[in-house]
């Protein structure tokens, strides 16, 4: 399935043109490499406390080469700081232990529409400079037989974001996420995010933001598609 990237007119709902194509570049030297985060075979061999241990002593060699007076009583705690921060915060939806837990319900009202969960705050990291990614995502799925409680669409999106992450990618596993839990093909996903790797660094374009977008199954015909699109501009 090629990843599709809405592009709409002043106007914002009269024109949605769903291209498949693939963005060359955004920020410098843009490359996504797979739909899978590449974790090595030993990811977690290293429990979480081993990890925050090892990441203090390596984030202090850091501070120490940039010039860093780590005896500096607002300085000394900060490499333990910035290792819980990777492991338990930021970076926690590495560990697939992580996933959060979500019990489905029988759909009682048979309804059989789009549901739309819009406005979804995130904040990620990229995963070439380490900087933020600061975005919303919009998602939606039509029912086949069973749903899901509306924080959880909250939850999943928040997983995936807190990794090293580039924005296909992020917008591709919260779509086949949603799809797996909800044993259904329809599944509508848009993000539109601000990366800091160009705006506060390289190019310093802090006017432009990156939309990319996912439509599988009934979301891939063009009523429903335009329908969504409508809905996350209300």
């Amino acid at each position: 399935m090629k990843q599709n990237y809405i592009h709409s007119d002043a106007d914002g709902i009269d024109v949605i043109d769903a291209i498949d194509i693939l963005i060359d570049e955004y920020g410098d030297e843009h490359v996504s490499t797979s739909a899978e985060t590449p974790l090595r075979s030993d990811a977690f061999q290293l429990s979480d406390a081993e990890k925050i241990e090892k990441i203090a002593v390596h984030f202090g060699q850091i501070m120490d080469i940039l010039g860093l007076d780590r005896k500096d009583d607002s300085l000394s705690g900060t490499p333990k700081r910035v290792a819980k921060m990777y492991v338990k915060e930021i970076f926690s939806g590495l560990n697939p232990a992580n996933f959060p837990y979500i019990k489905l319900f029988e759909n009682k009202y048979n309804y059989n529409q789009m549901l739309v969960e819009k406005n979804i705050v995130f904040y990620s990291n990229c995963e070439h400079h380490f900087v933020p990614i600061i975005g919303k995502a919009h998602v939606a799925y039509i029912s086949s037989g069973k749903v899901i409680g509306l924080s959880k669409i909250n939850r999943i999106v928040q997983h995936f974001a807190k990794r090293p992450q580039v924005q296909e990618r992020l917008t591709m596993q919260i779509s086949e996420a949603m799809k797996k839990v909800l044993e259904t093909e329809d599944v509508a996903v848009v993000i539109d995010a601000t990366h800091l790797c160009v705006s506060s660094r390289g190019v310093k374009d802090v006017s432009s933001s990156t939309v990319t977008s996912h439509f599988t199954g009934k979301f891939e015909e063009k009523d429903k598609k335009t329908e969504f699109v409508k809905y996350i501009k209300l």
